[in-house]
């Protein structure tokens, strides 16, 4: 009773083919196989990005306006 034999798993395979059809299958297995790809990218991505943060900023240049905030606590 524990595991499937080569049998079982042909019939599953067959009723899947029969029920959803080979080109939805096809177009499953194309998205699933591009998800996992961009997924690939986002991590190189990230860990790119995680090295730049890593690094400390330059300074800011003069055209760019900031604003210096002291944040206070009341007594």
């Amino acid at each position: 009773m524990g595991s499937f034999s080569i049998w079982h798993w042909l019939i599953v395979l067959l009723i899947v083919i029969m029920v959803f059809g080979t080109k939805k299958l096809k177009n499953i297995g194309s998205d699933l196989g591009g998800a996992v790809k961009g997924f690939k990218d986002g991590m190189k991505d990230g860990g790119a990005a995680a090295d730049d943060k890593a690094t400390p900023p330059a300074a800011v240049s003069a055209d760019k306006t900031t604003i210096d905030v002291e944040a206070k606590q009341k007594s």
